[in-house]
């Protein structure tokens, strides 16, 4: 009998994730026989304490470090995170497939829209990069840092003026009736890899790596890659204001669009290059070269110092 053992986190998204990937995979091999293990993160765990703080108590993603350790203990056989939340390294041993197609990668203001916000109306996101680019179109607005997962998020309406979330998350656990515009990713391209899936392997799992072959899109594939490596040539993160977006076009070209913020949103530096689909770590050295001759260095230090514990 062969059998796949599946790792995910509980909640509500992760769970969706988990079905929209292996859909293809059971109508594929109905015989295989497929487990779903639930790997609690310190993400989800610590809910107030903010993300920085969390991932350096231990001593990794506050999202992905339980279930790294997992599939490196082979307790599970592959783990399906949300590829945004995922450090631009693998562990030694392990290995992204290429992801399925993405979903939408724009973030959703859900309470309103933004023009028809009031002067000083507080939105809630925990997102460095969100608040970044809001105080950059709406310098009167108020952020206020939320955490939780969506369905949680979404209940601050109550309390709030209106909420960022990922368009994708919303749309996976059927909230979209709650989007009250979609932020146009010219002025708020999302964090890296937003709307895909990481579908993290062993590198010596064989029969893992087989079975899951043919789950892959290769557009998709070669737009995060791009994304990802100027993020890690940023030495960037999760907690960091980044924005990228890449798409494919007709003849395998590339385009990536970069954008850092100031946390205070007054200072913003963009970068947009098109290369070769084939190479897209190039084509993001090159969009982060880009972004690093303005000065984006100086805006993520200043972030990282601000985020430091006092």
């Amino acid at each position: 009998m062969v059998e796949l053992v599946v790792g995910s986190r509980a909640s509500q998204l992760a769970r969706a994730q988990v079905r929209e990937f292996l859909a293809p995979v059971r109508e594929r091999y109905p015989d295989l026989v497929i487990r779903h293990r639930v790997i609690l993160e310190d993400g989800d765990l610590d809910r107030k304490a903010a993300l920085r703080e969390v991932s350096e108590r231990g001593g990794g993603s506050a999202f992905s470090t339980h279930q790294v350790a997992a599939l490196l203990n082979r307790e599970v056989d592959v783990v399906v995170h949300s590829l945004k939340d995922l450090p631009t390294e693998n562990p030694d041993g392990l290995t992204l497939l290429p992801p399925p197609p993405r979903a939408d990668v724009r973030d959703a203001l859900c309470g309103g829209t933004l023009n028809a916000l009031p002067a000083g109306a507080r939105v809630g996101t925990s997102a460095a990069r969100r608040i970044a680019q809001l105080l950059h179109v709406r310098p009167d607005l108020r952020p206020e840092r939320i955490r939780g997962n969506v369905p949680t998020r979404l209940a601050r309406l109550r309390t709030l003026d209106a909420v960022v979330v990922a368009a994708a998350g919303l749309h996976r656990i059927d909230r979209a009736e709650e989007i009250g515009e979609l932020l146009p990713v010219g002025l708020f391209p999302p964090s890296p890899g937003q709307g895909a899936l990481g579908i993290q392997v062993r590198e010596d799992h064989a029969l893992a790596r087989e079975l899951l072959d043919h789950t892959g899109d290769l557009d998709t594939d070669a737009e995060v890659r791009a994304e990802r490596a100027m993020l890690a040539e940023l030495h960037g993160g999760c907690s960091v204001p980044v924005g990228a977006f890449a798409t494919t076009a007709a003849g395998g070209i590339l385009t990536l669009h970069g954008q850092v913020t100031s946390v205070d949103g007054a200072r913003q530096v963009e970068a947009r290059l098109s290369g070769s689909a084939a190479a897209p770590e190039k084509l993001g050295l090159a969009v982060a070269g880009l972004l690093l001759d303005q000065d984006a260095d100086r805006i993520l230090a200043e972030t990282r110092a601000l985020a430091r514990p006092r």
